[in-house]
Parts: C-alpha cells; structure tokens; sequence
C-alpha cells in the first residue's frame, strides 16, 4: 500500500466526521463484538508505544477473529508486530523503530518475514510519524517540515515525502504525508460508557490518532461514571465523539505495561523471546497456539500468565505511580 492511499482528501474526511454518530450514547461491548468493526485490509493505528499502553487484548481478539491483510501503523512497534506478521492479521507495519524491546534486541520475527519478501516494514523516523498523525488529526493532507531532508530515510522514500516551496519564504521543506486510520485501537486506564477517556503517564501519540482516525475502539482498565469523568475533566485525553467502541479488559496490555497499573510482564516477555531466539517460526508458533488460540477467553488467557505474576506486576506498578 503506498503513501497516497493511506492519505484521504478533505472531502472524504469531511463525509467521514459527518456521518459520525456523535450522540452521547453507551458504546461498551465486549472484545468479540469490538472485534466485528475491524475489516479485512484497514488500516489499523495502535496506541501506546513499544511495551506501554499497548492494547494487546484488542490485538489478541483480532487475531482470533482471523482478520487479515490489515496496514497496521504504530510509533514505535515491538513484540505485538511479531503477533500481526506471524499470524496473518497485516502484512504491514508502519512505523520508526520495530524490535521486541531495548533488552532483547531487534526481532527475529520481523526480520524473518521482510527478509523473506513476507511483509513489509515501512521505516519512518519518529517525528515523522507523530507528524503525519497530527496531520491527519487536523484534516490536512500533509505537513511542510524540515524533519528528514538530507537523510537517507528521505532518499529512500523520494516518491512518497515531497520536497514543497514555502510560499511566505521561499525555503524548501518536506511534505509529509498525512496518516488517517480506518480504526484506532487505543488502550487507556479508565474511560466511561460513552468513550471519554482519561490517560494517566505519557500519552505518546494517542490524541492525534483518535482525532485522526475514522473510528476508535477503546479498551480500557475499568469503566467509569460519567460523574466520575466530570469531576476531572482536564484528564480527559479522547473525547466521547471520536469513539465507536469501549472494551473494559482488566490487565489489557499484559504482557506490556499500563502505567499506574502494572509493570510488564518481564518473565513472559523473556520466555518469548527465547523462544523466537531458537527459531522465529517456531517459537512465534508456539506462542500463539498456546497464549492466543489456546485460551477460551481473555480471563483464560491471564490464568495462564498467572495470578501472582500478575498480582507482583500491579503491586510494582502502583508503587512507582504513588511514589
């Protein structure tokens, strides 16, 4: 998928955010029916970044939905990337960084399936890909930014990133290209009926990808009282209108961390990979057939995590969010 189609023009946008449900309406449904508003080829953003706020049960349900073909975009990706490529839910990711983390080095699986002409990784720089999303937030096609001239990021990407004249200047500047997801999947701490979400910690890129995007599903630690929203309405990151879903899924990131919540899951993470260090085929196999296909529901899939493992992850969690 190249760069034009993930940008839309203003009129598009325009009969998007027109035919948008913006009533104050409840929106809770569980992962299986937010599951069903995800199509086979859209472009999917993912919230968070590398192992913080990543909404691993939304991820979890799509893949067991057998979704496939989605373009899936994300600031920095880590080991849910490994998930989309082996399982077949995108064959590409767009993004500026792809590894399984800092301590376990870039992945094996990832490097399996572009080497192998499997999928795509579509490299941006960081900034980049926060312009784009805001770009895409604010209804215009692209960004004038100085972000990348000169570098090889740019050259490798000459027909993608264009080079414009500021018209009040004269200088030369690049235009990015704008980002607006089919759908948003953005994980938060707590978010009442109607999707007002409230985010505790870094909010990376979120904002923009909710206002960017056509439509977010929101999973979230616990649902609230709208009262209770109210009460702090300048915690309110991603308002109510921008929302077509919210999941509540306690522990929604495991194995990845929510701040103020939990750490993540760093035994489940190493095991991981060692097993992709083995054979990224394999091992990725392995992992699916036992954490993703393997468990009933989402409660099944956290029984194998592990009560006291997840009980030590919220106690660490919470003590570095008070202290």
């Amino acid at each position: 998928m190249s760069a034009e189609t993930l940008v839309k023009g203003y009129d598009t946008l325009r009969r998007e955010i027109a035919a948008r449900d913006r009533g104050l309406r409840e929106k809770v449904m569980s992962l299986d029916e937010a599951a069903r508003l995800v199509s086979d080829g859209d472009h999917v953003a993912i919230g968070g970044c590398t192992l913080s706020r990543t909404p691993m049960a939304m991820i979890w349900a799509l893949i067991r939905a057998r979704r496939t073909g989605l373009t899936v975009s994300r600031s920095i990706t880590s080991t849910e990337g490994d998930l989309i490529f082996a399982s077949g839910l995108g064959k590409k990711i767009v993004t500026s960084w792809f590894s399984q983390g800092i301590v376990w080095g870039i992945s094996k699986v990832m490097r399996h399936h572009v080497e192998k002409g499997l999928a795509e990784f579509d490299e941006w720089s960081h900034m980049a890909m926060g312009l784009r999303y805001r770009a895409g937030g604010m209804g215009i096609p692209f960004m004038p930014v100085r972000s990348m001239v000169g570098s090889d990021v740019a050259r490798i990407r000459a027909d993608e990133v264009k080079p414009v004249r500021c018209p009040f200047t004269g200088d030369e500047v690049m235009a990015l290209p704008a980002l607006n997801p089919d759908v948003a999947l953005i994980h938060v701490q707590r978010a009442d009926a109607y999707g007002n979400a409230q985010l505790d910690g870094l909010q990376f890129m979120d904002i923009d990808i909710a206002m960017a995007a056509s439509k977010v599903i929101l999973t979230t630690e616990r649902i609230v009282s709208n009262d209770q929203i109210r009460r702090a309405p300048d915690h309110t990151r991603i308002p109510f209108f921008t929302v077509e879903a919210v999941v509540e899924v306690p522990y929604g990131s495991v194995p990845h961390e929510c701040y103020g919540q939990y750490e993540p899951i760093f035994a489940q993470l190493d095991n991981y990979a060692a097993l992709t260090a083995k054979d990224p085929v394999a091992g990725v196999k392995t992992y699916l057939d036992e954490f993703v296909h393997g468990p009933k529901d989402w409660a099944d899939y956290l029984s194998k995590v592990g009560l006291e493992t997840l009980l030590t992850a919220s106690r660490r969690g919470r003590v570095i969010y008070n202290d």
